[in-house]
Parts: C-alpha cells; structure tokens; sequence
C-alpha cells in the first residue's frame, strides 16, 4: 500500500508549477478594453444588430449571464427583443437538476415564458416547439470536454436549424480547459449522447469554434449544415485561464473541480465515487474499500445530487482540490484506483457506460489487461495528430 500512496504523491508533486494566465469572473457592462475578456453576451449592441427585429428562442441555463446580476433573458427582453422562448439542456434552466435527472417543461415565474427542456427524450427542438421562430441564439458555457453534454445538445439545435432552414447565432465564451488536447479520439461505434464526434476527451475549443467544426465537417444528419454566425469573445486566447464565476452544472462548483473533471468523470463508469453528495465533487475520488486514514467522506442526497453512490456510506480516498490549476487529463487517477482495489473488470461495474465516456473500448481492454499509462498514452498519438489538423481549420483564437 505505501507505494500506492508514494504514486500519488509523486504524480502530484511532478504537475507544473506554471499557472496559465488568469482571467477572473464576468466583468461588468463598462466599455471594453484592450486587456479585458468580453463574452459575446457581453456585446449587447453588436447583439441587437444581428436580431435585426426577428423572433428569436435562446438556449441558455443560469451560466448564460451578460454580468454579475443581469441574465441574458432580462437584458434582452428589457431592449425589447420578441423573445418567444427558452430551451434549456441537461441540469435544467436554473442548472440544479442532477445528472440524468429528467426535467419537465415549464415556465419561467419571473418572465412567464415557456422553457422548452432539451434532454431525456427530447433532445432535438421540433418543428412545433420552433413555430414562429426566424432566429436562435446559443449561450451556454461550456468546460471544453467531450461528454459535457452542452456540445451534444448544441448539435441536436444545429441539426433543427439546418432542417427548418432557421439561423443560428451562437455567443461565445471562453473554455476553462482551452489551453490542452488530450484523451483517446471517440470511435464513431460507440457514438452516444456522451459523446457524438470524433474528437479526443478534452477536445480544446470554445462552444462558437466547436459549433464551426460540426458545420464544416458535416456531422450533422445527412450531412447538413446550419446557417451559423458567432459572436466571438474579445481579448480571449486559449491558453487565458477563465475562472468561472457561474457552475456551469452543480457538481462543478470549483475551478479545480472542471479541471479535474476530465479524468474523474471516468469513474462515473466504476464503482468509485467522485464525491456527488459532497460539498466537493470532482475534487476527490474513493470507495468503502479504500483506506479510510489519510482521507475519507460520507456522500449525502442534496440539491444536484440526490441520489449520490455510497449514500451515507463512509469512503475512503483521496482529495485533489490542493493540486495545482495547471493539472491536465490523467487517467493515473484509474491506474491508482485499480492498484488499490485490485479488481479492475470489478472495479468497472457499468462497462457499457465506461465505453461510451472513454469513446473507445479499448481503454476498457487496456486497463483490464494493466496496462501503463505511458503503453496507453500511445495508442492516442496518431489519432490526436489527425484531430489536431481537424481543429486548426476551426480556431478564432490566438
């Protein structure tokens, strides 16, 4: 066991020290600056020039914010913008549904428009819910992962879009894990709302870049392609660290939460927690099994997690949220699992699900077979080269 535990330390102590350059929150609505991040919802007037006096429907959660106090709805419906309604994705418009968890159509008390869900079994807007509808904006910040299911539900309204003939304006907003490329490449056979595109885990792109690749390499149905335009941010580049000032879901609460995320969201596919029902999911992992002295939590039901694994079970594991901002997609975090809990084919209880997250079954064969993350590590290379020249036809940032 103490090599177990000398591994993790040495991974956390080899992690750079080097910090990418921070950028902090939303700022407010004065004139921007050279040095200043500005969303595209941000950029109100550019906004009602691309409006133009259209109907229009948004889809948007709590992340889709013009500052710290205003909504993107309240401000566009206080300039007088028709706004028929909003579609909201996985978590719900408010974004405090738990993962998986179903989410009726509703209305918003404070406007009293009707909010459309895009998730469950119906995760496409239909001809009927677009009914008078002759514009739609996209706002929804993103964590630049590819089964983060913002980009799935992306797709799903361009494919509407190009079907009904509607325009789409997509505002952009910085991606927190923007400045890397990693991951296995998604095998197409494994295609799954978790993951609907050829891309690696941590894929690199802002939502406005990522809706461009889908468009031009025809991953819509038939090959079609929406009427796209983007706001894109001002001042932003990719390897800009943005903390952001919003969840963009409720078990992300932290910066280093959604770096994390990359590597820990693959235990959602074992028999370890990430700590849902914590006050620090994603920054931590464990099980009932592990060693409970150095480390351990007791998952409990609250608002996003309520019905977290090992519900008021005692874990034993490891917390991460001290490591360093820098941190990047690791799979050491599975590899240490293993070394501890012995079992793997055990250990990865919902093989079906672990699949779909990891893109490729053969990150299940190579783990059970004990594999080294370097073994591992190079079966990736040459599709990652071949993502890498995809990408680089899409990019709007230094």
């Amino acid at each position: 066991m103490g090599l177990v535990f000398f591994f993790v330390f040495l991974l956390f102590s080899c992690q750079s020290n080097q910090s990418p350059k921070v950028h902090q929150g939303l700022k407010s609505d004065r004139a921007p600056e050279d040095s200043v991040l500005v969303m595209g919802a941000q950029q109100i007037e550019e906004l009602l020039t691309l409006i133009d006096g259209r109907a229009v429907a948004l889809v948007g959660n709590q992340s889709s914010m013009v500052n710290s106090k205003t909504h993107l709805v309240d401000t566009i419906l206080a300039r007088g913008v028709d706004l028929l309604k909003v579609f909201s994705p996985e978590h719900g418009f408010r974004g405090t549904a738990s993962a998986g968890e179903k989410i009726n159509n509703s209305l918003d008390p404070k406007t009293g428009l009707p909010i459309v869900s895009l998730y469950g079994n119906h995760k496409k807007p239909t001809a009927a819910d677009l009914e008078g509808v002759a514009l739609v904006i996209f706002d929804i910040q993103d964590v630049g992962v590819r089964f983060y299911t913002y980009i799935s539900t992306l797709h799903y309204v361009m494919e509407a879009c190009a079907e009904l003939n509607i325009p789409l304006l997509v505002l952009d907003r910085p991606n927190p894990n923007g400045d890397y490329i990693d991951g296995p490449v998604l095998d197409l056979k494994h295609q799954s709302f978790v993951g609907m595109h050829p891309v690696p885990i941590v894929h690199g792109m802002t939502i406005g870049e990522y809706a461009r690749m889908i468009n031009g390499e025809y991953w819509l149905k038939d090959s079609m392609r929406c009427s796209l335009s983007t706001i894109n941010c001002l001042n932003y580049q990719h390897d800009l660290f943005y903390d952001l000032p919003i969840p963009p879901s409720p078990n992300l609460r932290s910066a280093i939460s959604i770096r994390l995320y990359p590597s820990l969201c693959l235990f959602e596919g074992t028999s370890v927690s990430v700590g849902r029902g914590t006050q620090t999911p994603f920054e931590l992992y464990g099980h009932p099994k592990m060693p409970k002295d150095l480390f351990h939590f007791t998952p409990e039901a609250q608002v996003g997690a309520m019905n977290p694994k090992y519900e008021q079970i005692v874990c034993g594991g490891f917390y991460l949220g001290d490591i360093p901002m820098s941190t990047k997609f690791s799979i050491s975090y599975l590899l240490n699992a293993i070394a501890i809990l012995k079992n793997p084919a055990a250990l990865i209880d919902k093989k079906s699900f672990f699949i779909k997250l990891a893109g490729t079954e053969d990150l299940y064969n190579q783990l059970i077979s004990g594999w080294s993350e370097k073994e591992i590590r190079e079966t990736w290379v040459e599709d990652l080269e071949r993502y890498k020249e995809i990408r680089s036809k899409y990019l709007q940032y230094n």
